[in-house]
């Protein structure tokens, strides 16, 4: 094999030139479990040779949802993929009648599943859907196990069909439909191409460090997003081992026991692991403290290429050995690198985190652009705090009047199932309106400045940008979430969502006759100040027009759960604005 121009073919790529004995590993009864290549191409081939004794047809719909990433699921996209089929990856976290507008909506006939907990969601609404036969990768009672499907397939009479079915995809017909998980209304079908995702995982696998058959990832972000899932079409083509962590709240042990030198996050978890880090430094005393606050400090100063002089990079060489190499070890040692989207980087942490010799690379994407529009690398000159690196190869960015980026590429979507009406409202020509403001540089680094739909006008006629705002508010420790408010009102304003879990160590650590429960902290006087104190400090970053003028705190968490959160973590606004509007009211009509 030459050319990679479908899906399937990364896994045929790495078996003909890296082979691996563990291309895929997962976590079974608290042991990791290797697959080879090879035998990774062989089940997906028996799974392929069962779907068509199933009847199924080129341009079926087979919808896979997993709690988390697995072995099983890989197999299963190879699998569908390479009869012409296509993969309806669906979100976990979403509720059952969201399962069933996407099931119905996508028209697919047989659903795998993970775990009893998304079984369940999946039978509460089977009946009102296609849906033939339900498959559990875990061995569930009352529910068909997916090895049956090995079994259907052991008898390899019908490879020859298999491989009929393969040769007659094109790099041009349907692979996925992600269902993006809108922040309003119903979630839209992202119809992507064979060639739209397997172009970008090629052009974008240059940004990367060196990696190949010696490199461990650990992979743990939904794979159900097309972020995660190009990365691991990438890291099939490099011949790397793969490692899929038991789940987000594993990831530290899981790292430990491999010892990952690559993987990627969301600015969220970098986020929670500095806190973490941080509560551990106010625990310090003496010597320890001052060393401690003083390696952060610089690590706040960091630049790339060593432009701060070699002063400073003698004296950050001591703060790695003495402070960021315990940070290392906490996540196995060895990781060199992350990989960061989804949102906005706090430029605080990508130049502390570099400082510790974990650098973290921001790209820029979306689920209509599969999804890697731009990236950061180290490697000439390629890397910039502060924005999302360089346009990849083949993907032209282009500034509209207005500000918003248009994307021109192979990696852009063939457009909404079932929508040709959405379609055409963000398509010019074969430019793609992504929604995002953005600037280029002179250097050609990109820099996202907002949403075009979230940036609004006070009712003094003043511009206001929430995501700048919120943040550089969220560098704070004492606030987990913050939406910024005030569109038509006399100043901008927040709801905050304070971050439980740091105040209630604080408030232990202080010694402060507070109540732990969410309602508690959210009330409390004491809380309240120290939270006014850290937006004043970050109001000052701003002009007066923009600053934050009142702030309500919320008492509880916003979750995927409690509809505060998409699944990608992204706020919904609208949502966030109807549950709080009692908190809303207070400040703007109190």
């Amino acid at each position: 094999m030459t050319d990679i121009t479908r899906l399937f073919d990364f896994p045929y790529y790495q078996l003909e030139h890296k082979p691996s004995d563990s291309a895929l590993v997962t976590k079974y009864n608290g042991k990791w479990t290797p697959m080879s290549t090879k035998e990774y191409i062989d089940k997906a081939n028996a799974i392929s040779r069962a779907l068509l004794k199933l009847g199924v047809q080129k341009n079926d719909k087979i919808a896979v949802i997993s709690s988390s990433n697995r072995t099983e699921w890989n197999i299963m996209d190879i699998g569908v993929l390479q009869v012409g089929a296509q993969n309806i990856p669906i979100y976990p976290t979403i509720c059952a009648e969201d399962y069933e507008y996407v099931l119905n909506h996508s028209e697919s006939i047989f659903c795998f599943v993970s775990d009893v907990e998304v079984l369940e969601k999946v039978r509460k609404v089977q009946a009102n859907t296609k849906i033939k036969e339900v498959y559990s990768f875990d061995h569930i009672e009352g529910c068909k196990h997916y090895s049956e499907l090995f079994e259907l397939g052991k008898d390899e009479s019908n490879q020859a069909e298999v491989e009929s079915r393969k040769d007659a995809v094109k790099s041009s017909d349907l692979a996925t439909i992600i269902y993006t998980s809108g922040t309003t209304g119903k979630p839209k079908g992202v119809m992507l191409s064979h060639w739209n995702i397997t172009s970008n995982a090629l052009d974008a696998s240059e940004r990367l460090p060196k990696i190949d058959g010696e490199t461990r990832v650990l992979s743990f972000l939904p794979i159900c997003h097309i972020f995660e899932r190009v990365l691991i079409y990438i890291y099939q083509y490099a011949g790397t081992s793969i490692y899929f962590a038991e789940a987000i709240d594993k990831i530290g042990d899981n790292a430990k026991e491999i010892k990952p030198n690559l993987m990627s996050v969301v600015p969220r978890l970098l986020e929670k692991v500095f806190d973490k880090i941080m509560l551990k430094g106010e625990d310090l005393s003496g010597i320890k403290k001052a060393l401690f606050f003083w390696a952060v400090r610089l690590g706040e100063q960091w630049q790339p290429y060593g432009l701060n002089g070699s002063w400073y990079e003698f004296k950050l060489k001591i703060a790695n050995k003495l402070i960021f190499s315990k940070w290392r070890e906490a996540l196995g040692g060895e990781l060199k690198t992350m990989v960061s989207g989804s949102a906005a980087l706090q430029p605080r942490l990508a130049r502390i985190f570099a400082a510790a010799k974990m650098q973290v690379m921001e790209g820029y994407g979306l689920t209509e652009t599969s999804p890697v529009i731009s990236v950061g690398m180290y490697r000439n000159s390629h890397y910039k705090v502060g924005t999302v690196g360089k346009a990849i190869r083949n993907v032209e960015v282009k500034i509209a009047d207005d500000g918003e980026i248009l994307i021109k590429g192979p990696n852009v979507m063939m457009g909404y199932y079932k929508d040709p009406q959405k379609t055409a409202e963000v398509m010019t020509g074969d430019y793609f309106h992504t929604g995002d403001k953005g600037e280029v540089d002179h250097e050609g680094f990109l820099k996202i400045t907002g949403r075009k739909k979230e940036m609004f006008k006070t009712s003094g006629g003043k511009y206001v940008i929430p995501p700048l705002l919120e943040n550089e508010m969220k560098q704070s420790l004492f606030i987990e979430q913050i939406m910024v408010v005030g569109e038509g009102e006399k100043m901008p304003a927040a709801i905050i969502q304070p971050n439980f879990e740091f105040i209630r160590d604080w408030i232990e650590l202080k010694g402060h006759n507070i109540g732990t429960s969410e309602k508690d902290i959210a009330t409390s006087d004491i809380v309240i100040k120290r939270i006014q104190k850290e937006v004043d400090k970050y109001n000052k970053h701003f002009g007066k027009w923009e600053q934050i003028k009142r702030f309500e705190l919320t008492p509880e968490a916003w979750t995927i759960d409690g509809g505060q959160l998409t699944p990608t973590m992204k706020m919904k606004r609208s949502v966030i604005k109807d549950i709080y509007k009692d908190l809303y009211d207070k400040i703007y009509r109190a």
